[in-house]
């Protein structure tokens, strides 16, 4: 078998049933690394996951969890600890929001999206740097464009994720004894089921729009952004920590169609 970038690394993404997270298991996978397939509700999806991940000559382990949960949480990792008693890279891709302006914001919508990203972050830190021990681990969070820049109807996530590149900082520093490293990446927009949710009917216009202001001319693709996530979990990535590596095609170098499509 083929040495990879990853190989005999333990793996878990959050998400990673569709879109970014499921790119990002299958190539960590491809890497030569055993991942653990983390799923909300689409048990279906996550199970092809972990069997295409298995037809690499991997391991795969699908887990469910609802991270907003503390106790889901804690089964998760157990659950990782039990199968494998180690792990070296925790992949924070899961997110959820509702797409609202912030007056009409309910109390029950910000703690769920801060729930979902900034508390089962900190929680999942604290139970995967035992599991890292001595091994060198990765803890990466997926961010997004919404925290450099505002977006419509984008508040309460962006200013999560906005929080939770703050928080790998704060981890970076904390773990950098444990020679554990910790990074964020910002995507710009991703072609994914998450961005035709956000926009709606106005997709298609929306795409043209920012693939006309971006200088790489398209939108990022789920596999744009694992294969930064790769590096960074990978030996190559070893001296950065507690950056946000911009994956965006040089969106952020223009100001962006947002406000023209919402």
């Amino acid at each position: 078998m083929t040495e990879g970038l990853l190989t005999g690394r333990k793996v878990l993404v959050t998400g990673s049933s569709r879109g970014i997270g499921r790119a990002t298991a299958l190539a960590m996978a491809r890497q030569g690394a055993d991942v653990a397939v983390h799923y909300h509700r689409q048990s279906d999806l996550a199970g092809e996951v972990a069997a295409e991940i298995r037809s690499l000559g991997r391991e795969a382990i699908a887990v469910p969890a609802n991270l907003e949960s503390p106790d889901d949480v804690d089964r998760m990792f157990d659950a990782i600890e039990s199968t494998w008693g180690a792990l070296d890279v925790y992949v924070a891709n899961a997110a959820a929001t509702a797409f609202k302006p912030l007056l009409e914001m309910k109390p029950h919508h910000i703690d769920r999206t801060y729930r979902l990203l900034i508390q089962s972050l900190l929680q999942a830190a604290q139970r995967a740097v035992p599991l890292m021990a001595g091994r060198g681990g990765r803890i990466l969070a997926v961010s997004g464009h919404g925290v450099r820049f505002t977006l419509p109807l984008y508040g309460s996530i962006g200013s999560a994720k906005g929080a939770e590149e703050s928080l790998i900082r704060y981890l970076a520093s904390e773990l950098g004894p444990h020679q554990i490293t910790c990074n964020s990446v910002a995507p710009g927009v991703v072609d994914t089921d998450s961005a035709r949710f956000y926009k709606g009917e106005a997709y298609s216009e929306f795409e043209q729009a920012v693939s006309a202001q971006t200088p790489l001319g398209r939108l990022a693709t789920p596999e744009d952004v694992a294969d930064v996530l790769v590096f960074l979990a990978s030996d190559m990535a070893r001296f950065i920590t507690g950056q946000v590596v911009c994956v965006d095609g040089g969106l952020t170098l223009t100001s962006g169609p947002f406000e023209v499509t919402k």
